[in-house]
């Protein structure tokens, strides 16, 4: 009987994935954040839900496998798989149905890309 491939540890799949532009993410959750004026239209909103879900898509798997390192069952592993989890829901959530909607989603995704990237600079910092 053959034996199964073996498979690399899930954080160095992930640590030899997709480089990540810090300084985009940051700009662009910043930009996001810092516009509280309200002038974006629908069109604008939705190009800026896709960047924001592509910066997410990319910051998860590294917070989501450091995340696996928390003692299982504690209190921090709970909150840490619950705000990952929230976040993963986000994403699917869509704009909605008009321009109201869909600005409280663009700034709810900016402020879920900006803590997965404090996450992360955390977990650079203490690699």
């Amino acid at each position: 009987m053959p034996t199964p491939a073996r498979s690399e540890p899930r954080e160095q799949q992930v640590t030899e994935a997709i480089p990540l532009d810090l300084t985009t993410i940051d700009t662009t959750t910043s930009k996001v954040l810092s516009r509280a004026d309200g002038r974006l239209d629908l069109s604008e909103l939705a190009e800026l839900e896709t960047v924001l879900a592509g910066h997410i898509a990319l910051l998860l798997p590294y917070v989501a496998a450091e995340s696996d390192h928390l003692r299982p069952r504690s209190g921090e592993w709970y909150r840490q798989k619950a705000h990952l989890r929230g976040i993963e829901r986000q994403v699917q959530q869509g704009l909605g149905d008009g321009v109201l909607s869909a600005h409280v989603q663009v700034r709810q995704l900016a402020r879920d890309c900006q803590w997965l990237l404090e996450q992360y600079q955390e977990i650079s910092r203490d690699a």
